[in-house]
Parts: C-alpha cells; structure tokens; sequence
C-alpha cells in the first residue's frame, strides 16, 4: 500500500462546543482533532470496528502536542500524518494541523502500542497490517519538511 508524504485524510472546521471564552481552539480540543485524525488513519489502515471486535486495537502510550499559533470559531483545519517509525508491536506517527488561512497550527507526534485487547498486553501487529504501516519512502524523520518534535 502506498501512503504519500504528506498523507492528508482528515480535516474539520473548528466548533464553537471546541472553543473557550476568547473564540480559540481549547487545549484539549487540540487534541482531539488530532485523535480524530488518528481514528482516520487507522481505519484507512484497516482497523476498524470489525478489526477491535476481534480484541485488538492501538493504544496511544505518547503524545507530544505543540500548539504553535491560535485556531479560532470557524476556521477550517486540514490534517496530514506521516509515519515516522515502527517495529512489531509499535507505530509513531507525526501529525501537522494547517489552516486554510495559513500556516502550521500544531503538531502531534504520537507513540501508540498495538495490543491485544482481552489478554491486555502489547502484541505484534498481524502480517497484513504490518505490511501497511512499513515505512514507506519519504516518510522516516527528517525526509519531508517536518519540525523535529
């Protein structure tokens, strides 16, 4: 499976319920968008529904946000995720936040474990997913236009 560098999936446009008193984008709203964008990801990678019904699933463990300039009431957000490491049994990721006035809002780099959900312990991914998440050219550290997080 091929995922291009940027990888953009996901976008919203920012609620008044995400907002505090001054009409900016709240801290954990912050986060959130970013969860949603992970959710997109995951279910593009085949982990839905179906696949934690099974009893496995992504666990975050890390999250290192940066929020780097305000997001008001309104403005419309897009997302790119770029994979930047995995082994066996984990998968770090990168997100960038943009608006479409301009510019790079925040970042999320994020360190999630794939776990057995029943037994409750981290697990290998299955073959299939495995494969998917493989670092595809262009996308390890430092091979597209990312901040060093």
């Amino acid at each position: 499976m091929h995922i291009p560098v940027p990888f953009r999936l996901h976008g919203v446009t920012v609620s008044p319920e995400w907002t505090d008193y001054n009409h900016h984008l709240t801290e954990s709203a912050y986060l959130l968008i970013m969860g949603e964008s992970s959710d997109a990801f995951f279910r593009f990678l085949g982990v839905d529904d179906a696949y934690r019904e099974e009893g496995h699933s992504l666990y975050t463990v890390e999250t290192h946000l940066r929020n780097l300039r305000e997001a008001h009431e309104g403005e419309h957000l897009g997302l790119t995720i770029q994979v930047l490491d995995t082994d066996a049994k984990r998968l770090h990721i990168l997100h960038e936040m943009y608006s479409d006035t301009g510019g790079l809002v925040a970042t999320a780099e994020q360190m999630l474990l794939h776990v057995d959900t029943r037994a409750g312990k981290a697990i290998p991914f299955p073959e299939y997913v495995g494969r998917s998440i493989r670092i595809p050219d262009g996308h390890r550290r430092g091979t597209a236009d990312t901040p060093e997080a």
